[in-house]
């Protein structure tokens, strides 16, 4: 399963309204819809940007 970290400060309205912010892990708990992910990694979210981006997880561990 992929990961992914914020790109961008947000405040995720379907999750609480929790402050996600640059550097974190997305989602905090749980698996996110398909649909969430493309919506964040994108520019069709209400700050018109992408937010998260995927990680690599490669980098780092070897």
């Amino acid at each position: 399963m992929p990961k992914y970290v914020v790109i961008k400060d947000f405040k995720d309205l379907q999750d609480n309204n929790h402050i996600y912010r640059v550097g974190d892990k997305y989602p905090r708990k749980g698996r996110p819809k398909k649909e969430r992910i493309e919506e964040l990694l994108g520019n069709e979210n209400r700050i018109g940007e992408p937010l998260i981006a995927e990680v690599d997880e490669k980098e780092g561990g070897e």
